[in-house]
């Protein structure tokens, strides 16, 4: 059974290598394979208003942070990254999470979550995140590049709460 609580400082030993690893691969996330392990706990721990964890058997199994996706007029919808220990996809942590995050973003105030950069090869997510709501808004030329792929596509996805509709059965 997962449960996701607040991160505490302290697990950023644990988060690190989930966070590392996908940065590393190039496939996913935006972030330096370079990203020291100091600016991975300014990006992950520091600069959101709250980051998470899933844990499974005490040991973290997967990671999400929530954060304002603009400043001032715009701070009402929440961005977040997600990312699970890459051994363990497949096993609906992903989903928990998300359905969690929906939860604590509108707790915390937010009026909708946008997903800015989804790398369109990237089918798990992009499905999961349909699965949950987000509705695929934009699409971005070649704007990531791939480190086997090269240049693809990236979807920009957004879910307003309005009706808050959780992830159906993946």
């Amino acid at each position: 059974m997962i449960k996701i609580r607040r991160a505490e400082t302290k697990d950023f030993a644990e988060i690190w290598p989930i966070i590392h690893e996908a940065f590393l691969k190039g496939d996913t996330y935006s972030f330096s394979p370079d990203t020291s392990k100091e600016e991975g706990f300014r990006i992950w721990m520091e600069q959101p208003v709250a980051t998470y964890v899933a844990i499974e058997d005490e040991q973290i199994v997967g990671t999400y942070f929530l954060k304002p996706n603009q400043p001032g007029l715009g701070s009402h919808i929440c961005n977040a990254g997600f990312v699970v220990n890459s051994n363990l996809r497949g096993k609906g942590i992903g989903k928990n999470m998300c359905e969690h995050a929906i939860k604590e973003a509108i707790s915390l105030g937010f009026k909708g979550m946008q997903f800015n950069f989804v790398v369109a090869t990237n089918q798990v997510a992009v499905e999961l995140w349909e699965k949950c709501g987000f509705d695929i808004v934009g699409t971005l030329y070649k704007a990531f590049k791939h480190k086997e792929k090269g240049f693809v596509d990236v979807f920009v996805m957004y879910k307003w709460f309005d009706q808050v509709t959780l992830c159906y059965q993946v």
